[in-house]
């Protein structure tokens, strides 16, 4: 990946920080200008995304794009990296902003001031993060984001989103600190800080620094799983997304699958089947640990009796079930877990937008009109007898043509596709992801892949039922409730994430196909880390070469 390309690699991380310095000189008013630009910036980075995406599937399996912003060689200087997960992960992060976006714009959007300068810096974050090759920068991106959410969770006050925005902003600090601790043991051990170059140098690390080496390990391992919310770290994660606002819940969908892409990244590319002494440290920790979180995510679910909180611990299950997937360290089970990760990841943010309509629905006080028509006497559609034959309900009223409105109706499929996602019922893309998965499982043949693929069953039918209980609550007890009014802006960004997953289902197949050669380019990290250390400055131009210049 070469000419222009190279800088197509930046620009969903220049793109966010210019769009947010522009709107910081409008000040705190202007808001319908801050929505046009912030629109028009999420939506042409989900298209340089997708580009990013395309580009690297046409390349082939070694297609590895590097940047040098500052030029310095390598592992000098920064170095941006665009493969085929970080190309996914960043898609993934346009599409779920662009939903939280369309989505605030009906009234979110006008809760507090700056909500449009954080959403843009949450996006550079995510985008950083995803594009980074060195742990430093990751880092920085790390805060970026995190500086952006916790603003984001506040956004709109409160007495539940300040409580549960100080346990989130608290344990994102110790993961912050941590994170840094670890940084500073291996930069000790290996002396530099670019993941490719670490990943080079871990043959050669003595055998006296090899404890230390994976204590520094473990301790960013653990900043990274507080992140993505490992069991007994994720207490945090149900009351703070459940008290944040619908947009800002929906962001924080993919949040957590930050932790989960970089401990994808690290533990792939540093700890292979051909890192001796260090092969697959830590590798039982995420399989035990991933189970463990899913089976938490999912008894949270069954005991959830707000949709909100169930939305969260469904993100616990997503992340717990990837995560022990990761830890296998088998090819083919990552494939089905990385088109498992998209999955889940786009029917969270839905099913976080629709938790706001779905409780408006249920807070709609009974307001019907007079039906008298001035004279004392109904009109005669409603005062006649049915006639023979005509269906009946319990409370003797005519079934027969009784329309559903159309707003209860939108939220009743919406709701619909996003439990059969979570739960990974068929025909829609949860059921492929799972399919996937349990079909790598069966080849395994050990102790953990059957454990993995009893929970996953087990952790998709008691889903279903959780979400079954929450959909009766919702839409078979409301005959006295009038429909919810719902803006058209607030139905577009649910209905594209819900055909996006439809989408998934029809081209399962090339999906299916590019997450598989995605996790066979990451279970092969001599690409990556060739592909970075080959990388060369661009040599500064010659006096012929500078227009105006005399040689």
């Amino acid at each position: 990946m070469t000419g222009t390309v190279d800088h197509l690699i930046v620009a969903p991380v220049l793109l966010p920080l210019a769009t947010a310095a522009l709107m910081l000189m409008f000040g705190e008013g202007r808001r319908g200008l801050k929505a046009v630009v912030n629109t028009l910036s999420t939506t042409t980075g989900l298209v340089l995304a997708v580009m990013l995406l395309l580009r690297v599937q046409a390349e082939g399996p070694a297609a590895f794009g590097v940047y040098l912003p500052g030029n310095w060689p390598v592992p000098y200087g920064i170095v941006l990296v665009a493969d085929r997960l970080s190309a996914l992960m960043a898609v993934l992060a346009g599409a779920v902003g662009l939903a939280g976006l369309l989505y605030a714009l009906a009234r979110w959007q006008h809760a507090g001031v700056y909500f449009h300068v954080l959403f843009q810096l949450q996006l550079m974050g995510l985008y950083g993060a995803f594009l980074t090759a060195d742990l430093f920068n990751l880092f920085v991106f790390f805060e970026v984001l995190l500086a952006a959410s916790y603003g984001l969770l506040l956004h709109g006050g409160g007495a539940a989103r300040v409580r549960a925005g100080l346990h989130y902003i608290a344990i994102n600090l110790v993961a912050s600190l941590l994170f840094l601790i670890g940084v500073a043991v291996l930069y000790g051990v290996t002396g530099t800080l670019n993941m490719a170059d670490i990943a080079q140098k871990l043959s050669m690390v003595p055998t006296s620094d090899r404890g230390l080496l994976h204590a520094g390990a473990a301790i960013l391992a653990i900043a990274f799983l507080a992140k993505a919310a490992l069991w007994p770290l994720n207490f945090w994660l149900p009351p703070a997304y459940a008290a944040a606002s619908a947009p800002a819940a929906a962001v924080f969908a993919i949040l957590t699958k930050v932790g989960v892409y970089a401990i994808l990244r690290l533990w792939t590319l540093c700890f292979p089947a051909s890192a001796g002494a260090s092969a697959g440290f830590g590798g039982d920790v995420l399989v035990w640990g991933g189970l463990a979180t899913l089976a938490f995510g999912t008894v949270g679910m069954l005991a959830s009796q707000q949709v909100a909180r169930l939305a969260g611990y469904s993100v616990i299950a997503s992340s717990g079930t990837v995560i022990a997937a990761i830890g296998f360290d088998a090819p083919q089970l990552s494939a089905g877990a990385l088109f498992y990760l998209a999955s889940s990841t786009l029917a969270g943010c839905a099913l976080f937008l629709l938790v706001e309509l779905l409780d408006r629905a249920r807070q709609v006080e009974e307001d019907r009109p007079d039906l008298d028509d001035g004279n004392g006497a109904l009109p005669a559609f409603l005062d006649a007898e049915p006639l023979p034959g005509t269906n009946l309900d319990d409370e003797e009223e005519v079934l027969i043509g009784r329309a559903i409105p159309a707003a209860l109706a939108f939220l009743g499929v919406g709701f619909t596709v996003c439990a059969l996602v979570v739960a990974g019922l068929p025909p829609l893309s949860g059921f492929v992801g799972k399919v996937a998965m349990l079909t790598a499982l069966l080849d395994l043949q050990t102790r953990p892949a059957w454990a993995l693929f009893g929970l996953l069953i087990a952790s998709g039918l008691l889903a279903a039922m959780a979400l079954m209980r929450a959909g009766i609550r919702h839409f078979w007890t409301t005959q006295d409730r009038p429909a919810p009014r719902l803006r058209v802006v607030e139905t577009l960004p649910i209905a594209g994430l819900l055909m996006a997953l439809l989408a998934m289902v029809w081209q399962a197949e090339a999906v299916l196909g590019y997450t598989r050669a995605t996790a066979e380019a990451l279970h092969s990290p001599n690409r990556y880390i060739d592909a970075v250390m080959d990388t060369l400055p661009v040599p500064n131009p010659t006096p012929a070469q500078v227009p105006g210049v005399l040689p």
